[in-house]
């Protein structure tokens, strides 16, 4: 049941007052482009994106490799790809197919559920203090003058996409084929790099995001429509940031309450940080069917602590993980594994190897709505997969020491995205293009096609670094 509120209204830093917080124009830092860009979610239908030909590898494949299988690491396997699907997972080799050996590690391609990938070129923001809740921190000078004013800068001199695509490069090199947060405005109406899983996904678009829950009137005929819609069983994941601070912080304590009244907590509602809520807020969200959103590297570096995944999990709450932003957010999701671990046995709730491997796959695409299609290397689903060097014995401690240095190859819907340059000649049939290019990743000689989809629309990588960097010379590096 519901905990009782008993915690000190006192003021929260940088707001006007505990309870004045998440109204319309307070929160954003500012008007401005950044400030419309960073609160817009995504609360209706959007219209199907056009859809592209495909430019599909010119003959299946089978890859060999340790397989992570959804019952279980295969210390030898053989996942054969043709037309964009898995065809066949065996331990046997197929004699029909050419096979690469890999020596490495084959899995899932990675979910990150929770991002704002407009904002990722940014390098790391120190913030210089700890903050009681977000709003506070999106109001402080320092976090306006390295975050916010050069957004405002971008979004008025780069194309449109410009900045999403150098963030999906950023998510592909480290193994991300599904994102969640790209603005349905700057991405929404042509194909994405990667899958924006809030977005048209598989034909349908059954996903909705809000940045701010309802203050007031202000966001809530959107946010009662997207009631209206999770009740018809027309939308199955709906993502809210909710309760962004710390424990026994006044604002987020009245935020939740007001989550509880609206009727928000649904088995559709996806909670994005929760970080200011209670051992008990937890078990009363899990009974509602809520699923949790953990972005542990963001809520430490900005409050000082985060969130009581443990008690989550122990709740029942499936838990995903999700990289956040660079300004306080972790590198890659890769990254963000590691900060989830340590955390989470700090909290006297360590995780096995294999459960925080799902966390970015199976369970993320449950909670993406998406689970009938990702997140699983099983025959007749997309073949988005990764590679990765394998270092360790077991497959799934692999994947949870890894790091985007050690990403080999990343497929989408069977399309070789990105890979070590000899892979990636010899699966594409030495496939070339304005949109194919040879690059050092982290000292390893790779190949990225940012137009694998097809298209002369798409720039690719070094198109969309130079109009960054010449609006903006100190746009955050990928390969560091």
């Amino acid at each position: 049941m519901a905990s009782s509120v008993t915690r000190p209204a006192r003021p929260s830093a940088g707001t006007k007052s505990a309870l004045e917080h998440w109204e319309p124009g307070a929160s954003g830092g500012g008007p401005g482009p950044f400030a419309k860009a960073y609160a817009r979610g995504i609360t209706e239908e959007l219209p199907e994106p056009t859809r592209r030909s495909r430019a599909l590898p010119p003959a299946p494949f089978a890859l060999h490799g340790a397989v992570i299988t959804p019952d279980g690491a295969w210390s030898s396997g053989y996942v054969t790809v043709a037309n964009g699907v898995i065809g066949r997972v065996s331990k046997r080799k197929p004699t029909d197919v050419a096979v690469l050996e890999t020596d490495g590690v084959i899995l899932p391609g990675l979910l990150d559920l929770h991002g704002h990938p407009e904002f990722n070129v940014f390098a790391a923001w120190e913030p210089p203090k700890l903050y009681d809740n977000r709003y506070a921190w999106r109001r402080s000078k320092p976090y306006q003058a390295l975050v916010r004013d050069p957004q405002n800068i971008l979004l008025t001199q780069v194309p449109p996409k410009t900045q999403t695509r150098y963030a999906e490069v950023r998510a592909l090199v480290g193994g991300v084929t599904g994102i969640q947060g790209a603005s349905g405005a700057s991405s929404a109406s042509s194909e994405p790099l990667v899958r924006n899983l809030d977005q048209w996904a598989f034909g349908a678009h059954r996903a909705r995001s809000m940045i701010d829950l309802p203050s007031g009137s202000f966001g809530l005929p959107s946010f009662e429509a997207v009631m209206k819609r999770i009740g018809a069983g027309d939308v199955n994941a709906f993502y809210l940031h909710l309760s962004e601070g710390r424990r026994g912080d006044a604002v987020s304590a009245k935020e939740f309450q007001r989550f509880l009244t609206l009727g928000g907590a649904t088995s559709a509602t996806n909670i994005i940080h929760g970080s200011a809520l209670t051992a008990d807020d937890l078990h009363t969200v899990a009974e509602l069917g809520c699923r949790l959103v953990w972005s542990p590297q963001s809520n430490l570096r900005l409050y000082g602590e985060t969130t009581l995944a443990g008690e989550a999990i122990a709740a029942g709450m499936p838990v995903a993980l999700g990289a956040d932003w660079l300004p306080s957010g972790s590198t890659s999701l890769l990254a963000e594994m590691k900060v989830a671990r340590r955390e989470l046995a700090r909290q006297e709730h360590p995780i096995a190897a294999a459960d925080l491997v799902a966390m970015v796959t199976s369970v993320a695409a449950r909670l993406a709505g998406l689970d009938d299609h990702l997140g699983s290397v099983a025959e007749g689903r997309p073949a988005d997969l990764v590679v990765l060097e394998r270092h360790h014995p077991d497959p799934y401690e692999n994947v949870c020491l890894a790091d985007p240095s050690w990403v080999e190859l990343v497929c989408i819907g069977g399309d070789v995205t990105y890979g070590r340059a000899d892979w990636f000649g010899r699966l594409s049939g030495a496939a070339t293009g304005t949109t194919i290019e040879d690059l050092t990743a982290w000292g390893k000689p790779m190949r990225l096609d940012t137009g694998f989809q097809g298209g002369t629309d798409v720039p690719s990588l070094t198109a969309v670094r130079t109009a960054l960097t010449a609006a903006y010379p100190a746009v955050g590096p990928i390969f560091a």
